[in-house]
Formats: structure tokens, C-alpha cells, sequence
């Protein structure tokens, strides 16, 4: 598949070496506003092609976008592409608004176009390896689930942080979709959502080296907690957070009736992998059985491709970043409004990804 990457920041790196893991994607143009970083990582690539948006949308040896722009345009230019007849995969949330998520699944439908949507870290095998263990009934029958991201923020570290506070933006709407596809894959699509959050100081003080001392002006929660109720029947409840300095908390754990999954950061492609069965009396460290532990972002660009030549459905795909985007939005509505939302779309459950990939498919 030819491949033209929109938006050269800090995200692409990660996406270029782990796309390296695959010989099913070629890179053939790269653009950004800063024409600097577009030729940077058309110098990392090797890509022959660094050209403005609209080029790359024009270029007709382009068959599939990959859009790593900020959150902030990722409709616009995700409709632009799917408007131009080109497959599209792009970096979470699918979009800020969901009146434009539903606008681009139309125009994939109606265009015949695949849209694929990250996270892709569920395909990776920790998280794998807990699909087969919950499968198998490891654990026995699914009761409940905790997920926990906590962390105080992106402005000690993030060259522009400003993004992570704009609506748009907050723990939630940027952590939140690690941990909610993960518990999607593991357990099936949410059925309600109920919230409470806070916005625990207006503005926040960078502290990187850079930039330090300047200002960002806040403009969503930054810590929320969830309550979800699972098609399933399975109640989870989670906290996103920017605004804690240390936790001893767990990323996820889910609980059966035979025992306690300790499942690994969903923002990670690895373990560890912990089981605490009935019967027992220590936790037991579970190994990992599925490939891609290392930091393979483009695992799910690189598994729409199969699907594509395949003509089989993918498993980053636009309907389950949809309902995860409806579920975010109305975590934050549930708070605001102090109601219980009920999701008014839903999505099938990504099939396992198989054992050999992409060797076997």
C-alpha cells in the first residue's frame, strides 16, 4: 500500500520506526505545516514526495492517508481525505465533534473506503494474551473492571502542551480511549455511562526547559470518574486524571468469578500480565503468548492493509472510535448534567488477532 503521512510531529516518530516492522507499507509523500519536520521525516523514510496537503490529496499513487495532525483537526482533514477517495487511518480520538465522526463514516461507506482509527495497542500482545486468557475462562464469568490513568499532566515534558487542555483534550478525551477500546476488545461494546469531574485549576504552569513559566489556560476536567455498564452485563468503573502526583493503583484489573486479571497499561504493547485464581495464595506473573510487544504503533495501519487486500473487515476500525468517542463525550455530559447516558451507537468486538500475523491472516 502507497502511504502519505499528514501531520510530522512528535507522534509520526513513534509511527515510523514501528511501522518498519512491516513490508506492506510504503511511504511515497509526507506533508506538514512546517515544511522543516515534513522533510525530516521524509529523510527518516526515505520519501522521495514532501508536498502540501492538498498535493498529497491530489497525488494519485496515494492510497491511504495516515493523519497524525493534533486532535484539534483531525475531522477536517480526515474528511478532506476520505473526500478525495483515499482510505484513511488516523490518530485518536477519531474527532473532536461527533457530528463530524458520523459525517466520515458516511463518506467511507458511501465512497467504498476503509477508515481505521488508533489505538492500535489491543492488537499488541499483552493485551492479546488477556483476550485469550478472559476466552478461555481464566478467570471464569466477567463481574466487574477498574481502570486507572493518573498522572499530573504533559507540561513538564510536552515542547506544546497547550492541546492537552483544550476542549478536545483533558485525561478523558486523551487517555481515555486507550482504556476504553482495550476494555471493548476484552469485554464488548458499552451499553450507559455515568460521570463525575472537576477542573482543578484553571490554568496550568509549564515546567519544561524550553517554555518555562508560561502559562496554558485550561478548558476541560482534568480528573473525571466513570461509571460504564457493558452490553455484558460487566460494571467497570475508571479515573482519568491530570491532576495526581503518584499512584499505587493498578492500569486495569478485570474480576471473574474464578479470579483477578491484572491487565497491562493499554497505552503499551506489553506486559506484565498478573492472576490471582481461586484457590490460591500469591499472584502468579502470566506469560505472553502473542507477538508485537515492543513499540509497534502502525500495527493497525499495517493490519487495515491485510484487510484491505483480503477484502475482510479490520480491527482498528471507524465504527468502534466512534462509540468510543460517544462514550467520552458522554462521561463528561453524565458529569455536567448529572445524568445517566445511554449510547446510541454500538460496535462489534474486533476478532483476535491471529496467533502469526502477518504471516497467517
Amino acid at each position: 500500500m502507497n502511504i502519505g503521512l499528514i501531520g510530522c510531529g512528535n507522534a509520526s516518530r513513534l509511527y515510523l520506526e514501528g511501522c518498519k516492522q512491516f513490508n506492506n507499507l510504503h511511504f511515497v509523500a509526507c506533508a506538514d505545516l512546517d515544511q522543516a519536520k515534513a522533510q525530516s521525516r521524509a529523510n527518516d523514510l526515505n520519501i522521495s514526495t514532501v508536498c502540501s496537503v492538498r498535493e498529497l490529496l491530489d497525488d494519485q499513487q496515494v492510497e491511504t492517508v495516515l493523519n497524525l495532525t493534533p486532535p484539534q483537526v483531525h475531522a477536517e482533514i480526515g474528511i478532506a481525505v476520505l473526500e478525495s477517495g483515499k482510505n484513511l487511518y488516523q490518530e485518536k480520538p477519531l474527532a473532536i465533534q461527533l457530528e463530524d465522526a458520523r459525517l466520515m463514516l458516511e463518506i467511507a461507506t458511501e465512497k467504498g473506503l476503509r477508515l481505521g482509527c488508533a489505538p492500535d495497542t489491543f492488537l499488541g500482545g499483552g493485551l492479546q494474551t488477556c483476550r485469550e486468557l478472559i476466552d478461555e475462562g481464566t478467570i471464569g464469568a466477567i463481574v466487574g473492571c477498574t481502570a486507572f490513568m493518573m498522572c499530573h499532566g504533559h507540561e513538564d515534558w510536552h515542547p506544546a502542551p497547550e492541546f492537552f487542555y483544550r476542549v478536545g483534550g483533558g485525561p478523558m478525551f486523551d487517555m481515555g480511549p486507550y482504556y476504553l477500546t482495550a476494555l471493548i476488545t476484552l469485554l464488548g461494546p458499552i451499553r450507559s455511562v455515568s460521570a463525575m469531574a472537576k477542573m482543578s485549576s484553571t490554568q496550568r504552569i509549564i515546567t519544561g526547559p524550553t517554555r518555562f513559566g508560561q502559562t496554558i489556560e485550561v478548558e476541560v476536567p482534568t480528573h473525571v470518574a466513570g461509571m460504564i455498564d457493558f452490553v455484558d452485563g460487566t460494571i467497570a468503573s475508571i479515573v482519568t486524571s491530570f491532576d495526581v502526583w503518584g499512584t499505587e493503583l493498578p492500569s486495569m484489573e478485570i474480576y471473574g468469578t474464578e479470579g483477578t486479571l491484572s491487565v497491562p497499561d493499554p497505552n503499551t504493547y506489553r506486559g506484565p500480565i498478573r492472576l490471582f485464581s481461586r484457590g490460591r495464595a500469591n499472584w502468579i506473573e502470566v506469560p505472553i503468548t502473542r507477538n508485537f510487544t515492543q513499540q509497534s504503533r502502525g500495527l493497525g495501519l499495517a493490519e487495515m492493509d491485510y484487510a484491505i487486500s483480503r477484502g475482510c473487515a479490520h480491527r482498528a476500525n471507524g465504527e468502534m472510535a466512534y462509540h468510543v468517542l460517544e462514550a467520552l463525550h458522554l462521561i463528561h455530559a453524565a458529569s455536567i448534567e448529572g445524568r445517566h447516558y445511554q449510547l446510541s451507537s454500538t460496535c462489534s468486538r474486533p476478532s483476535a488477532l491471529p496467533q502469526n500475523f502477518p504471516l497467517e491472516y
